[in-house]
């Protein structure tokens, strides 16, 4: 189970898919790029598309696999 999600600042390019797909965990930070502000919401949406999908792999997950309950 995922037991953290990190964005990597200097790889976003504040594309905002994450925060489409995943707005729960993502938001927006001071720079116009995406923050995990809410780890508890992968419970409700779709983190691991977001981490698959994000265009530059800004998105890391520690702790192994997550199921979407």
């Amino acid at each position: 189970m995922v037991t953290s999600l990190e964005v990597d600042q200097e790889s976003c390019i504040g594309c905002g898919y994450c925060i489409e797909i995943c707005p729960e965990v993502f938001t927006w930070g001071p720079e116009r790029k995406a923050l995990v502000y809410n780890f508890e919401g992968c419970k409700a949406c779709d983190c691991i598309s977001a981490i698959e999908d994000c265009p530059v792999k800004a998105i890391s997950a520690e702790g192994g696999s997550y199921e979407k309950v």
